[in-house]
Order: structure tokens, then sequence, then C-alpha cells
């Protein structure tokens, strides 16, 4: 009879929600792993002596494993890349989403020998509960120990010649089109693309749409005009391509930085922007604000970049199987074009 059914176990998931907290917290909280608030650990305890919650010996020997903390690990070669407006962007997104969860978050570099050796160590010693890898070149050695890792991996942004299977990135190709798109409706016909690396995806994929915006219109592209995403690169881009192109009258930049030292170019060349040149720039980082003349630019959504980064690492430390994101781009019109 049903009234002699037994009566169903509850799940993590359903102590969780009844405790206020993700799953991972309430994991943590009952298996004692660090970085668990008091006032966390406390409403988990309440949740489970309500719910009747009995853990389960498997997942909790799993849990167990837990460190309380998630690594962004970049591959640059500088230490000071994570302050670039762009990384410390995806640092207080990435942040945010850890914090809910009570993780830690770790900062890696990896550009030297003796970096990728200890990104190698951290991935094979579970030295974090996961990581997140950004900034990869095409042949970089991460995207092999990542394959290889013993824990769970999730890329902003895609490494050259390969999808993984976790990935979050942003719409790179769709973003630099409606920025040529945008230069060819006022009336732009000699527009050049000063791009970031080629041997990284993000600089491939925004010299694509680039390349796909011209064709569109019917005009011929130029060969790609390459810098490091840098003020400096994109001034040093910006003359190379005026001294080559005296006649261009339209700039896409892959990032605004590099467009920021394009306008620094052309005002030394006593170009005006945007009568005789116009200049849009990809990021919307708080340079284009303050750019002399403001900077048109394609926004992309940095901030939500490392929050869902982060969030679907926690995903996969749950146990579960997220699939990759792309996240939208949008084109923000100011003076500059």
């Amino acid at each position: 009879m049903a009234a002699n059914a037994p009566r169903r176990q509850p799940t993590l998931d359903e102590v969780a929600e009844h405790a206020g907290v993700s799953r991972s917290v309430a994991s943590r909280a009952l298996n004692n792993a660090p970085h668990v608030s008091r006032a966390k650990r406390e409403a988990v305890e309440r949740a489970v002596r309500q719910l009747g919650y009995v853990p389960d010996p498997t997942a909790r020997a799993l849990a167990t494993r837990q460190t309380g903390a998630a690594a962004l690990v970049v591959s640059g070669e500088d230490p000071s890349i994570f302050a670039d407006p762009f990384f410390a962007r995806v640092i207080v997104g990435a942040s945010a989403a850890l914090e809910e969860a009570d993780l830690h978050l770790m900062l890696c570099l990896a550009a030297s020998d003796r970096g990728r050796k200890r990104v190698a160590e951290l991935l094979r010693s579970r030295g974090a509960d996961g990581v997140m890898l950004m900034a990869l070149r095409e042949d970089d050695p991460l995207t092999r120990m990542a394959k290889e890792a013993r824990m769970p991996v999730v890329f902003g942004g895609r490494p050259v010649g390969s999808v993984p299977r976790w990935y979050v990135d942003v719409d790179n190709v769709g973003g630099a089109r409606a920025a040529t798109e945008h230069l060819v409706s006022r009336g732009r016909t000699r527009v050049a693309a000063l791009c970031g690396r080629l041997d990284t995806e993000a600089g491939r994929a925004r010299y694509r749409g680039y390349r796909d915006g011209m064709l569109a219109a019917g005009l011929e592209p130029l060969p790609p005009w390459e810098g490091d995403f840098t003020e400096p690169s994109g001034a040093a881009a910006m003359a190379a391509l005026l001294a080559r192109h005296p006649d261009v009258d339209g700039v896409f930049a892959a990032s605004d930085n590099m467009a920021a030292g394009a306008l620094r170019t052309l005002r030394t060349a006593g170009r005006r922007v945007p009568g005789d040149v116009a200049v849009v720039g990809f990021d919307d980082l708080a340079v284009a604000q303050i750019a002399d003349p403001p900077l048109t630019t394609v926004q992309q959504p940095i901030e939500a970049l490392g929050r869902e980064m982060a969030r679907m690492l926690l995903a996969l430390v749950d146990g579960q199987d997220p699939t990759p994101l792309l996240l939208p781009t949008r084109l923000v019109l100011r003076s500059s074009a």
C-alpha cells in the first residue's frame, strides 16, 4: 500500500536549497572542508536535521578531497598582466561567483618554464578544486596539460585549433563584423584592421569578423596589421599602416588599448578623428570613455566572462556537465566613428 511505501531520501540539492547555499558549499560543510563560514555551516546543519538527510558515503569520500580554492591561470609574459583593466575585470567577475560558493581564487601566471611547471604540478596534484585557463596561444603547452588534468578545467576563450569541452567565450567574430559594418555605413571605403596577436583565437576571430564585414560590403579587406592588444603596439601598427596605406579612412582596432595607441599616432600625423580617419575599438574599457575623442567600441561583457567561467567550474566541481557558453557583444557609439 502507498502508506507503507518507503520515504524518499532528501538530496544534497534539497539540503542546499533549504539552507540557502550552493550545492558545493553544502557539500563542503557536510565534510568539514575548509573555507565555509560559520553561518553557512550552521544553516546546512539545520537543513540536514530538518530534512533528515543522510550523506552518501561515496560522495562524502570525494568531497573530502576539495581544497576550497580555484585557480585562474593566464598564459602571459608579464606579472603586471593582472593589473590590465581587462584581466582585472575578469578577476572581479570570477571572484564574485566563487565568493558565493566560499571558494578562494588563486592567480597563476604561466609564461616561463618555471611557471608552467608550477601549473603542471597544480593540475597533477589536485592543488585546487578546478582551474580556469585564459590567454592561450597557438601550440600553448597549457592546452595539452589541461587535457591531462585530474581536475575540472574551464577555458576562458577557445584555444587556437581546438574546441575544448568546457569554455566561455565572447562573440569576437560578430563584434568585429559589427564594428566594420558601422565604419562602412559612415562612408568609409579604405578600412583596415589593427589585429591582436594572430597566434590567439581572439586575434584571429576579430580579423575574420573584419574580413567578413568588408567582403559583405563589396570592399577589399587589407592584410592584418598585428599588435599584442596593448597601447604601444596599437601606436606602432597605426604608424606602419599609414606608411603603407596613407589613404586609409577607417580603422578597426582589436582592443581599446590598441585603439588608444592608434589615436595617438593619428594625432601626431595630423589626421583628424573622425574627419580623416574613423576609429572603432573593442572591449569598452574605461580608456574608451576618456580617449580624445571618446571611442566608439564593441562592448564585451568582461565581468560576465569571469563570472560565467567560475560558475561553469563550480558546476563541474558539483558533478554536473555544463554546456559551453558564447556571450554576446554590442556596439557602443561615441565620437570617434
